[in-house]
């Protein structure tokens, strides 16, 4: 048995008859009933029941049918792999990410891998819902936070980097105010709510689940404060005016940070819920194109560059 007949068993169940299966694989009806026969008389097996109607698969031709499409999509996928080592990458990349990081970091660092692959294209759609990334046709999602649900049924996923929330607020606001000791103490200050991807039914207050460094235990602190949004982007508006104690990614504020427009409170502490992810559908193989990105991506935000942004002002 070869791969032509792993063809012709997978085009005759797939067409239903033998002529439609010939036409198919652009040969001739006689052809195709004398290779089936001789097939069938080598395995020893009858593969398809003839109607005068309609041919179908017997059990075995079942089993065949199916083991024979695996193993064309994996010599396809071969064929594909070894093409691709022989050429440069080419093709489009169809992402989405969210608005802030993917317009902070997703997308100069696109622009680089791009530069590296110029026979590649790249479409960065920004949002803050995850799309039916299969059912619209994208390649795969720069995430925040694991997917959870059905969601996670249908994908595929993977850390590129961690990353948690930080605890800031402005030099006028900590000027005014002071700054809390301990976590207990943010009850006591004005908190900027950011209630994003959340509906506000409490729009005053909310639960900020904090750990100290090097540690495991966490802390529930109870905050409060006069102004809630359910945009991020909003609230760090408001955190740079002065207004309250916001608790950021650290990826979004360590620019801040390091101009000092924004200053760390209780830096021992974090909430360690916001690291980032490669979302993609389920599929056998990936084109190169897309592995390359991966493993671009990988490096790119290994070392958490938002970090060392944020500890040179330390």
């Amino acid at each position: 048995m070869d791969r032509s007949d792993l063809e012709l068993v997978t085009a005759v169940r797939k067409h239903g008859s033998l002529a439609a299966a010939a036409r198919s694989l652009d040969t001739l009806p006689p052809a195709v009933t004398k290779r089936l026969a001789a097939l069938e008389a080598q395995l020893g097996q009858k593969l398809f029941q003839r109607t005068t109607r309609r041919v179908s698969a017997t059990a075995e031709g079942e089993l065949l049918c199916d083991r024979a499409e695996s193993l064309l999509n994996g010599f396809e996928a071969l064929e594909s792999e070894l093409r691709e080592r022989k050429t440069e990458p080419t093709g489009r990349i169809r992402l989405a990410a969210t608005f802030g990081f993917g317009r902070l970091w997703v997308g100069p660092a696109l622009a680089r891998f791009q530069a590296l692959y110029p026979r590649v294209d790249i479409l960065l759609e920004l949002t803050e819902k995850l799309p039916d990334l299969a059912l619209e046709g994208f390649d795969g999602a720069i995430w925040l936070w694991s997917i959870q649900g059905r969601e996670a049924a249908q994908s595929m996923s993977r850390r590129l980097a961690k990353n948690q929330r930080v605890l800031v607020a402005s030099r006028s606001y900590i000027d005014r105010h002071g700054t809390p000791l301990e976590p207990d103490a943010l009850d006591q200050h004005q908190c900027l709510l950011a209630l994003e991807n959340r509906s506000i039914t409490n729009p005053g207050a909310d639960i900020w689940i904090l750990r100290k460094d090097r540690t495991k235990n966490l802390v529930r602190a109870k905050v409060r404060g006069a102004l809630s949004s359910n945009s991020g982007e909003l609230v760090r508006d408001w955190c740079l005016l002065g207004r309250g104690i916001m608790l950021r990614s650290l990826w979004d504020v360590a620019p801040l940070l390091d101009s000092g427009r924004l200053v760390r409170i209780l830096p021992e502490w974090s909430m360690p819920d916001a690291d980032i992810h490669w979302v993609a559908p389920y599929r056998q193989d990936s084109p190169r194109r897309i592995r390359l990105l991966i493993d671009f991506l990988l490096q790119e935000f290994a070392d958490e560059p938002w970090k060392k942004i944020a500890l040179r002002t330390t």
